[in-house]
């Protein structure tokens, strides 16, 4: 345990052993800790002014001076200085530990000028009740989750009283006050030095307890970091949905887990992309390649579809898989229907900038289909199986020989109408009857810009 309490003062925590990423999103953590403590200071230290202004005052009008309000005055001021650095910039750990200091020196200072105020022996502010705001300083520290902070309010509360302590018996009668009589103490300025010892003992007590909550929320604190991190890593390399699907998962993901779903599967494929990436060179071919994804895959999710894979210039999208829907059909009809306008626009831009354009079809079919994670347990993937996921494959040789650029079966279509999707008056939908060669096949149902 001292060792903890030694790496953790020193700054030498699990932090250190974190990803960059990581570190960053906890900094940002405590930058906004650091915000709502100097929020609730403030909020402190007029509670304080509203609680001195309205109480009565018991000592006489030619007291040798109320320091009170000085003190007051003056914590505000560094308050606001606080709220306003802790806003706009990040504090230092100085400027941090100066915070935590400054604290306690006000609280010290306004007990020990009580004798003054009231005109009475030192002893008399060692029975102020005051004295039990040290622990609402103290727990204001946890707010940042820092041990090191929660440690430097304790130490300094109980040196601080341990210095009031000391003052109050060699001072003045202090020495002649000390008594061992508990009713002597409580009826008069006697000090108990047992009872003086034992607030020390609770600060301290009190202070590595919430040390010890601290070092166990901070691990806490980084996990839920960690692992809010991961989950938005693994949104970049899954689909969202997928990605929601394996961090919110109430057991462990087993290989050949799966659910019979009704769905849409579509297949974009960009026409001549392996002899494209024989005849250019590297960099131009991944550009054209991000260029495509890049504006394929926003409308395929703005629509509802989930992206099952990348094949290379290929990509496999499902509607109703991981997110399941009575309107599959209709998302993937009116995410094709975009996409037809997006290639056209595409295309035009490539040609004023005197590139050679790119043609993109996009094939569907729905049905029954298995959705759910294959492969061993050292690697896993959610994907779907069926005969709808063969069929969108295989009609992109159809879709060629239509010379269309989106083709889907005619049971696709009709699901979709059927599920409230309205045809663009832009787009001409004729049949193509009894094209051979997919097994199951009887009708097609071709996408044309119209004229």
């Amino acid at each position: 345990m001292l060792s903890l309490i030694k790496r953790t003062l020193l700054g030498n925590d699990i932090d250190g052993q974190l990803p960059a990423r990581v570190q960053q999103a906890i900094q940002t953590q405590e930058n906004q800790s650091e915000i709502l403590i100097a929020w609730v200071q403030l909020f402190l230290v007029m509670v304080f002014a509203t609680l001195y202004a309205l109480s009565p005052k018991t000592f006489s009008a030619d007291a040798m001076f109320a320091p009170v309000p000085y003190a007051l005055a003056s914590y505000l001021i560094f308050t606001l200085i606080r709220t306003a650095v802790a806003i706009t910039r990040h504090l230092s750990w100085w400027f941090l530990s100066l915070s935590v200091i400054a604290d306690m020196t006000l609280l010290m200072f306004l007990i020990w000028s009580f004798h003054i105020q009231y005109e009475q022996e030192p002893s008399f502010y060692l029975k102020a009740p005051t004295l039990l705001y040290v622990f609402i300083f103290i727990a204001l520290r946890a707010l940042r989750f820092d041990v090191r902070y929660v440690l430097l309010a304790g130490l300094s509360a109980a040196l601080g009283w341990t210095v009031l302590l000391g003052y109050a018996v060699h001072s003045g009668n202090g020495m002649a006050n000390i008594t061992n009589d508990y009713v002597l103490y409580t009826m008069s300025h006697n000090i108990l030095l047992g009872a003086e010892f034992d607030k020390i003992i609770s600060i301290l007590v009190v202070t590595f307890i919430l040390a010890l909550v601290i070092v166990r929320a901070k691990r806490l604190l980084i996990n839920s970091v960690a692992q809010a991190t991961a989950a938005e890593d693994l949104s970049r390399f899954f689909s969202p949905e997928i990605a929601e699907k394996i961090t919110h998962s109430e057991g462990w993901i087993e290989p050949g887990t799966g659910q019979t779903r009704e769905a849409a599967i579509l297949h974009c494929d960009l026409q001549g992309f392996t002899r494209l990436s024989m005849e250019k060179p590297a960099n131009e071919v991944i550009t054209l390649l991000a260029d495509y994804q890049a504006r394929i895959v926003p409308i395929i999710q703005r629509n509802g579809g989930t992206i099952d894979k990348f094949l290379g210039d290929g990509i496999l999208a499902t509607f109703g898989a991981a997110v399941q829907t009575d309107h599959y059909s209709a998302d993937c009809l009116r995410a094709m229907e975009e996409m037809m306008v997006e290639t056209r626009n595409w295309a035009k831009e490539r040609e004023a900038q005197g590139l050679e354009p790119q043609v993109i079809r996009f094939t569907a079919a729905s049905g029954s289909i298995l959705f759910g994670a294959v492969g061993d347990k050292s690697r896993l993937e959610y994907t779907v199986i069926g005969e709808p996921v063969n069929l969108a494959a295989k009609l992109d040789k159809h879709a060629k020989a239509e010379q269309a650029i989106a083709l889907l079966t005619l049971q696709s279509y009709e699901e979709a109408l059927a599920q409230g999707f309205t045809p663009s008056t832009q787009m001409e939908i004729r049949a193509a009857r009894d094209v051979g060669g997919v097994t199951g096949l009887v009708d097609l149902v071709v996408l044309t810009e119209a004229d």
